[in-house]
């Protein structure tokens, strides 16, 4: 009787309501099916009960490497093993990459660039800088698999897929975070990263930030649009815009709620209001006239690729990029996008490197 009642019962599932174009996995078995895993070893990288944060490190799914900041302060750089990173790529391509991202979102996507995200300030009378503090620890897994449920996975497929995309940092690793300042930033990111988070270091993070970030984005595109500002984004990196009676005092304490009602932390430290006399900076980029590379940050390149020819790109590679030839090769395009001939020195630069092994 009991077996008839649960028959009877699964003809009215109601069908899954899909919102976007992403890849229809039902249940948990065709999630595994589509990712070429048996159950069993989706339910191992999903790690619903973080115990592989517990786990000798031989078994871990990370490996992790503490970098200082420039300002005093560390981030902890997360990378995946090869097989979890090409599950990763997997949902990127399947899920993440169907999944709305506001035209303010310019940072890790094909056809943005730091150059498109500081072209709309260029020349504006007063530049609005904000940073969000720990962006990518502060995303939550909670948050993610909420992302997924919106997308139309139920409830199981959506905590797999939030599992294999989020992580939480073993114990002896933040027991090992390097000395530096200790302020609320330090102790609220030790806190973010013992809980599960995105990993900085992950190739789906970017794009499962820009996902997250979507009804921000929207948030803080209409308050400046009301206030007769412009707005963009690059990553962490909030640029607001406008005219020399731009109302700061609407503006400011505006994004600080928004900011703080969708879950984030405005860093008031790296807060800077610019006006047209000062140097503006968007995304790395001077925005006084049209968007350029600051020669200080220029001529640190060329020394970078200077040192690399002379000995050797591994000993140049402090933060432990896994790519450091296409990290190179990207901030050659950033510095010379708006100089042709800044480009073609730099690649000059560039083909001197020998990147055979020792």
């Amino acid at each position: 009787m009991n077996g008839e009642r649960v028959t009877f019962a699964s003809l009215f599932v109601p069908p899954p309501v899909w919102r976007f174009q992403v890849a229809r996995w039902e249940t948990f078995d065709d999630c595994a099916r589509a990712l070429d895993l048996t159950a069993g070893e989706l339910g191992w990288f999903a790690d619903a009960r973080s115990w592989n944060r517990r786990a000798p490190g031989p078994l871990r799914h990370y490996s992790y490497r503490w970098i200082p900041t420039a300002t005093g302060g560390i981030r902890l750089l997360e990378r995946p093993k090869p097989r979890l990173a090409e599950l990763q790529r997997r949902i990127g391509r399947h899920v993440l990459e169907a999944l709305p991202v506001h035209e303010a979102a310019h940072g890790f996507r094909r056809g943005r660039s730091a150059m498109t995200c500081a072209a709309p300030h260029a020349g504006r009378e007063l530049v609005v800088r904000m940073d969000l503090e720990g962006f990518f620890p502060t995303v939550s897994a909670r948050r993610v698999r909420s992302l997924l449920l919106l997308a139309g996975y139920g409830e199981a497929v959506a905590a797999a897929l939030a599992g294999m995309l989020t992580t939480a940092t073993p114990p002896e690793v933040l027991a090992n975070a390097p000395d530096g300042r200790r302020d609320s930033v330090r102790t609220r990111l030790l806190t973010s990263l013992a809980a599960t988070h995105l990993p900085q270091g992950a190739p789906s993070s970017p794009a499962v930030a820009n996902a997250v970030t979507h009804h921000l984005d929207r948030r803080l595109a209409g308050l400046a649009k009301a206030l007769g500002a412009r707005y963009t984004r690059y990553a962490d990196d909030l640029a607001f815009s406008g005219e020399a009676d731009l109302p700061l005092h609407r503006l400011l304490p505006g994004v600080r709620e928004i900011v703080r009602g969708e879950g984030f932390r405005v860093r008031e430290a790296k807060t800077s209001i610019a006006a047209a006399h000062q140097r503006q900076r968007v995304a790395g980029l001077v925005v006084n006239a049209s968007p350029a590379v600051a020669r200080d940050n220029y001529d640190d390149l060329r020394a970078l690729l200077h040192n690399c020819a002379r000995t050797g790109p591994e000993a140049q590679n402090r933060e432990g990029h896994p790519d450091f030839r296409a990290h190179l090769l990207g901030r050659i395009g950033w510095a010379g996008a708006s100089s042709p001939a800044r480009a073609n020195r730099l690649r000059a630069q560039f083909d001197r490197i020998s990147w055979q092994a020792p």
